[in-house]
């Protein structure tokens, strides 16, 4: 039977974070973003002082640069780690938002820690708290939920045993992966309660690569084979897959252009002959003639969002067809597309066996070397 030991909740959530680790046995949440104030002083504060290297904290000076921070820290690590933000309550909450719905849009992870009310209301009205005449449960943080993938409001110490897992369990998602807001009540944080030894045990979360259906896997294969021109769109899947190999391969061994989304930036070298650069409304001249003449639209990892698409105006051939491979199924069903729900790398070597010796026509590389001279 396992022993308990006694710590407050903040205390808890902290220990907790600082053993979950990567498979590359490292700390998945780097380091804690902080500034403190009015609803996280005294008890998250108090915690992450207590925990130290174990840890770390960084004092930002504005809350939506500290978020900031931590999704440029998370896409630069390919979802592979994350950090965590807290504040007060009030305005020091709400100046994160932004920051929120971007890691949303951008589908990255971030743990974000906004200080909250009191749990038991006795204190109400606490500093800079909102007050809804209609709905006495909502405070400030409520304007996280809509820009969050997972939102909690932790209310007794005890909710962490099961919170904290399902927040872990989002950032580590590669279909479902986004932002976690815990809005932390303040008078909870400095709440002890008897924790089982066990929950503080070194865990390792693994990322998935989920395996196409081959019934999808086929479907792709006859439309490529059908083709005339296809073009590969590859956006930020392909780097969060570590499949940059993987592309590069697939389009020498079958003669296809790539075209790169500003995510996708970075997956191949510009120096290789059949990048073509970027489509869209900032894409480059050569990249564009070739989405224009595409009757096949390979993304790789992309949502096909206005910028790459120019609002569809771009991809202008009317007979095209679009294939999607996605680990998320929202996203490779959009714009009517052929989906193929799998990992970018895993996919894309299932495409290139059935594919076998299959080539497409040399492109328009006279329009790339004028671009790229």
């Amino acid at each position: 039977m396992t022993g308990t030991i006694r710590l407050t909740a903040a205390q808890a959530m902290f220990r907790w974070l600082a053993v979950q680790m990567t498979e590359e046995g490292e700390r998945f949440i780097e380091g804690v973003w902080a500034i403190f104030g009015h609803g996280n002083v005294a008890g998250i504060g108090e915690a992450l002082h207590g925990i130290g290297d174990k840890l770390p904290t960084w004092r930002g000076q504005n809350e939506q640069t500290m978020a900031h921070a931590a999704i440029a820290y998370a896409k630069t690590k390919r979802r592979r780690k994350a950090m965590a933000i807290t504040s007060s309550i009030g305005p020091g909450a709400t100046n994160m938002v932004t920051a929120a719905a971007l890691a949303h849009v951008n589908r990255l992870p971030v743990l974000f820690i906004p200080g909250d009310v009191f749990a038991n209301r006795r204190p109400d009205p606490v500093l800079q708290q909102i007050e809804d005449f209609d709905d006495g449960t909502v405070t400030v943080t409520d304007c996280f939920r809509p820009v969050s993938r997972y939102f909690d409001r932790i209310t007794r110490p005890e909710h962490l045993l099961t919170v904290l897992p399902r927040a872990m369990q989002v950032m580590t998602d590669p279909a479902n992966c986004g932002p976690v807001t815990l809005a932390f009540c303040q008078d909870v944080q400095a709440e002890a309660y008897d924790w089982p030894e066990s929950f503080f045990e070194s865990k390792t979360w693994r990322i998935r690569r989920p395996e196409p259906d081959p019934r999808e896997v086929d479907d792709v294969v006859a439309v490529l084979k059908a083709s005339s021109h296809p073009v590969i769109v590859a956006g930020g899947g392909v780097l969060y897959s570590g499949a940059e190999a993987d592309l590069l391969a697939f389009a020498k061994a079958h003669n296809i252009p790539i075209v790169e989304t500003q995510a996708g930036k970075g997956a191949i070298d510009w120096q290789e002959r059949l990048n073509f650069g970027s489509p869209g409304v900032t894409g480059t001249d050569c990249g564009n003639k070739t989405a224009a003449r595409a009757d096949l639209i390979l993304g790789v990892g992309t949502r096909f969002q206005d910028f790459t698409t120019g609002s569809w105006a771009i991809f202008s051939n009317p007979s095209r067809k679009l294939v999607s491979i996605n680990l998320a199924g929202y996203d490779a069903a959009k714009h009517g597309a052929i989906p193929l729900v799998s990992d970018a790398k895993v996919a894309l070597g299932r495409i290139s066996t059935a594919l076998g010796s299959h080539r497409f026509a040399d492109q328009d590389f006279a329009a790339r070397g004028a671009w790229f001279k």
